[in-house]
């Protein structure tokens, strides 16, 4: 019993463990026009945010590991370096270990970008090139770098002779001889690794989304803001797998879009005033009456 008891409390932990496993890279979005980072609310398994019309915003990036990784970034179900309906297995940013990196806009070459702003849906990017089926949602695919292992190589062993029964030597060792003997044992075990290989890849790969459920229309995007300076430059990256070891999804919307669905406290509402609300210091000058 007491044996039985500390199997299911190292049950426990191992699951506890994997729960609480921190991801390769941490996805964050900031507000440009704040410089406050957006708090994430969970509903249903999702994340979500609450994105401010008008107001340009950044993806912060973070690689959490002492390894280079690769992140394909999505945003509206647009690949944000070439415009492509994304995938996967396009272009992305490499980070190097421990590094971090901010990812402004839509990327337009190597020295510049177009702003990241929400902005009404109709008049998102993905909506006007035709694509706004996914706008709303941020994503991100993370892939670990292949590593080249160095090749051991046999030495050279003359060969040698073998004794028989009486200690006489009867001629050359036949190493084919004992191949084919093992051979058998030694391909079972080489399909058994192999397949745990192929089962640990898969068990690797951690998918963060959610299946899209029915809710209230959609109301923001992401447009495709005023040019900004934003220089990188082009590296070679080899992926440890074609699937990702990480998948993260970001869903967004307005504040009142995210309270109404119950995403958000309703108290919140009351933080965004209204375009038409009065206001105590409007900008500019005292203008002259028009009398």
């Amino acid at each position: 019993m007491k044996t039985l008891m500390n199997l299911m409390l190292l049950l426990l932990c191992s699951l506890s463990a994997t729960a609480c496993a921190r991801p390769l890279v941490d996805l964050t979005v900031v507000d440009r026009d704040t410089g406050s980072t957006l708090q994430t609310y969970t509903h249903h398994g999702r994340c979500y945010i609450a994105g401010d019309p008008g107001h340009r915003y950044a993806l912060h990036l973070y690689n959490h590991t002492g390894e280079r990784v690769m992140v394909v970034l999505s945003v509206d179900g647009v690949n944000a370096v070439t415009g492509q309906t994304a995938g996967s297995d396009q272009a992305g940013y490499v980070l190097g270990p421990w590094e971090n990196a901010e990812i402004a806009g839509w990327r337009k070459s190597y020295s510049d970008i177009a702003q990241f702003v929400f902005t009404a849906l109709d008049d998102s990017y993905a909506a006007r090139t035709g694509r706004p089926d996914n706008v709303g949602v941020i994503g991100m695919a993370v892939f670990r770098e292949r590593r080249i292992e160095p090749v051991y190589v046999q030495p050279y062993s003359p060969p040698v002779a073998e004794r028989d029964e009486s200690g006489r030597y009867d001629g050359p060792y036949d190493a084919r001889k004992e191949a084919r003997a093992t051979a058998p044992a030694a391909q079972a075990a080489g399909t058994a690794s192999g397949l745990a290989r192929e089962k640990a890849s898969k068990d690797s790969y951690s998918y963060n989304g959610a299946a899209t459920d029915s809710i209230a229309k959609q109301e923001i995007g992401t447009g495709h803001g005023a040019r900004e300076y934003a220089p990188t430059s082009e590296t070679s990256f080899d992926r440890l797998s074609s699937s990702p070891q990480q998948v993260t999804q970001l869903f967004y919307d307005t504040p009142q879009q995210l309270v109404a669905r119950g995403i958000m406290p309703r108290y919140y509402a009351h933080r965004w005033p209204r375009e038409d609300a009065p206001q105590a210091f409007p900008t500019g000058f005292v203008p002259d009456p028009s009398w």
